[in-house]
């Protein structure tokens, strides 16, 4: 096959097994385009990231990623991996099939199959920020590159109930939801030392969400102001705060109005650090990964994806 051509990293496992049910359908579409690929299934957890890795190194710059927001970090992950060429000549083309699809909503990227194979053939594209953040797990520092949201403290403990029980087969639009509720029942905010772009605050943390994009949590809108190419994160920072308060305002946090909120800060910044307990978890792109100490840097304008008809 040309290299010019497209390779399709589909995650048959995304939306509960939904890329599996759907694949045949997804396949005749694209064919039906005239969209000319080989595709490359993922049989476990980062193996997105190798196939993308190893492709690009063998020539190919043009994925269509089939599944949801974590198979795309892993790709996007991939991308980064290899050396042979700039990242952002890799054309990234998204077929969303997973439960949260949060960061094709940025973009305008249809949810139906067929709206989504169209913008693919469109080929416009928007090169965006992408995140990098340094972490700890098992007492071991790692790296990990995202293109959407990065959560910890509250938020990343819900998305790892949530993913724990999508390992267990459970999927469906309300599983967040349902764990947002259940998360509460135990959770306690945690202290922390945070620097954000050289200055530092002491805080309780609540929740915190570094943004590149809008959304995260199935359709939140926890950082309002984050411009997916302005390179700087928005950063929303849910100070301590009562149970009873966090459920009063679950709807600010669909519609963006939590920023307004008397126990909310919001920056922008370069660079942020977050020192303290080992129990502030963190998420990017809804993929669990390990604590703090954590430090986050911004590579502005580094990954080149197709987009949807974006609004002025």
């Amino acid at each position: 096959m040309s290299k010019s051509n497209w390779i399709a990293i589909v995650n048959l496992t995304a939306g509960g097994g939904k890329t599996k049910r759907d694949w045949p359908s997804i396949a005749q579409i694209l064919q039906k385009e005239g969209i000319r690929y080989e595709p490359y299934f993922t049989d476990r957890r980062l193996h997105a990231s190798i196939i993308a890795r190893n492709k690009i190194k063998e020539g190919y710059c043009k994925i269509i990623v089939v599944g949801g927001d974590g198979t795309m970090n892993e790709v996007i992950n991939g991308v980064f991996a290899q050396k042979r060429i700039h990242t952002t000549e890799v054309m990234l083309g998204m077929i969303s099939v997973g439960t949260g699809n949060d960061w094709a909503k940025t973009f305008n990227i249809p949810s139906d199959y067929e709206g989504a194979v169209r913008t693919i053939k469109q080929q416009k594209t928007f090169i965006q920020d992408a995140g990098l953040v340094n972490y700890r797990k098992s007492g071991k520092e790692w790296n990990r590159y995202f293109i959407n949201i990065a959560g910890m403290g509250f938020g990343a403990r819900v998305v790892e109930r949530t993913n724990h029980m999508k390992e267990k087969g459970k999927s469906g639009p309300f599983l967040y939801f349902y764990n947002i509720f259940y998360s509460l029942i135990k959770y306690r905010s945690k202290k922390a030392v945070i620097e954000i772009d050289g200055k530092s605050y002491n805080r309780k943390i609540f929740s915190l969400n570094v943004g590149i994009c809008k959304y995260n949590g199935g359709g939140m809108i926890q950082v309002p102001h984050a411009i997916a190419d302005d390179g700087l994160y928005s950063i929303t920072l849910i100070k301590k705060i009562g149970k009873l308060n966090v459920l009063a305002n679950i709807k600010k946090l669909y519609n963006g109005t939590i920023v307004n909120h008397s126990k909310v800060e919001t920056y922008m910044a370069k660079t942020l650090q977050i020192e303290g307990s080992s129990l502030i978890k963190i998420e990017t792109d809804g993929e669990s990964l390990g604590h703090v100490p954590v430090f986050f840097q911004i590579i502005p304008r580094s990954i080149r994806v197709i987009s949807g008809e974006m609004s002025a």
